[in-house]
């Protein structure tokens, strides 16, 4: 079940970009499995990755691949090619090697995607003999069929796009994003693919996608679990007629804030989608000393069991929220400087509870789909929004099942 599942959007098709999609049956035969991404000649390409320890092959793969003029990504669903060592490596290598034979490329200018079950071997049989298909499916247009391909237990497929203008010119900005469970990025989602037909130059892209990141995707958690696999890719083909962006000027500023925009409509969808989520909590916390207190606070309520079980109940039990802000680890907090809201329903002014609160007050709030928390510091001019969504019986069961 999502909260307010997401229909898919119109997508602009973005110059020089082309996708295609086919079904390997890596992990089931009903619907495509394997994305082919193709980036015209002269294309810029920066991406971001998971900060696990435990990063999976292909992130190890990418990474290294990124610094040689990436032109083609291949990402496959239901196999992550995670703690596979030394021969999961190998796998991603002749994965990437396999599609450079059918596009005329070098392997060291594939990126490789994974995402499923950690620990088992990638079936490179099955991607090898699905690359040709996939290849041959190539379109400006296939960006819904890139999306439903890179899901896994993903109820709907996500997808963001606009067209922004500079001097005259339009910049397209389209993305989709996969991603319900084991979310805490940490530095992207579980995996997005983000293309623009704007000219930029590679640090200037990168620069735009870490800042992006981090205000977007870095701001949602689901379960507080921090993926193997987790990247974000930021593509640019340079076919805009609009100028070359340039950094501090005023069409950069539009261009960054609109693939803001889209990381957040992207993240926001993965959080709609939680496994068995039935409601969408947006935890706001202002008057912190820092973005970082920020953060830690409302991560700290948003990761708490307690807190996501009561908002599953529709449990006005306003004093897990309390619990969760006083353990967040803030140092020298005054009690006494702090406010709660539920909605707009004050449930704790300078400490304690509010003494105009009501049971009936707080039901009215925890009954509805979407729900706020702010909670205010008193402690300087900082403010920070985390997206998380509440725990069901089915987050229990999805997660049981995952591998049945």
């Amino acid at each position: 079940m999502a909260v307010g599942a997401l229909p898919f959007p119109l997508m602009h098709p973005v110059a020089g970009i082309t996708l295609g999609t086919t079904c390997a049956g890596i992990k089931q035969t009903v619907r495509d499995d394997l994305l082919v991404v193709e980036m015209a000649t002269d294309s810029t390409c920066a991406a971001v990755f998971t900060q696990n320890a435990f990063c999976a092959a292909p992130v190890h793969v990418a990474k290294a691949h990124l610094s040689k003029s990436p032109r083609w990504l291949l990402i496959n669903s239901g196999n992550a090619n995670a703690g596979t060592g030394a021969s999961g490596i190998e796998n991603a290598l002749s994965s990437c090697a396999g599609l450079a034979k059918w596009v005329n490329g070098d392997a060291d200018q594939v990126l490789p995607f994974s995402t499923g079950v950690i620990g088992e071997p990638l079936r490179v049989d099955k991607i090898q003999a699905a690359l040709p298909s996939a290849v041959k499916d190539l379109s400006i247009n296939h960006w819904e069929k890139a999306a439903r391909a890179i899901m896994t237990t993903d109820t709907f497929a996500k997808g963001a796009s606009k067209i922004i203008e500079i001097e005259g010119k339009s910049i397209t900005i389209s993305g989709i994003s996969k991603g319900a469970g084991m979310i805490q990025p940490n530095m992207a989602t579980m995996l997005a693919f983000i293309a623009t037909d704007a000219k930029i130059i590679q640090p200037l892209l990168q620069e735009c996608l870490t800042e992006a990141t981090e205000q977007s995707f870095n701001r949602i958690t689901v379960d507080g679990d921090t993926s193997t696999n987790d990247a974000c890719v930021l593509m640019a083909s340079g076919a805009s007629e609009a100028p070359e962006l340039q950094a501090g000027t005023p069409a950069y500023k539009v261009f960054s804030q609109a693939v803001l925009a889209i990381c957040k409509e992207l993240a926001e969808a993965i959080v709609r989608d939680g496994e068995g989520a039935t409601k969408l909590m947006r935890i706001v916390v202002t008057s912190a000393a820092s973005d970082e207190e920020a953060v830690r606070v409302g991560k700290t309520i948003a990761h708490s069991p307690l807190v996501k079980t009561a908002f599953f109940a529709s449990d006005p039990n306003w004093g897990r929220i309390l619990a969760a802000v006083g353990r967040s680890g803030i140092d020298d907090m005054v009690l006494e400087a702090v406010d709660i809201y539920l909605g707009d329903v004050c449930i704790v002014k300078a400490g304690e509870r509010a003494a105009g609160y009501t049971e009936a007050a707080g039901q009215h709030v925890m009954n509805q789909e979407e729900i706020s928390v702010t909670v205010s510091l008193g402690r300087g001019q900082a403010r920070q929004e985390i997206l998380t969504c509440d725990f069901s019986y089915d987050y229990v069961r999805i997660n049981a099942e995952y591998r049945t």
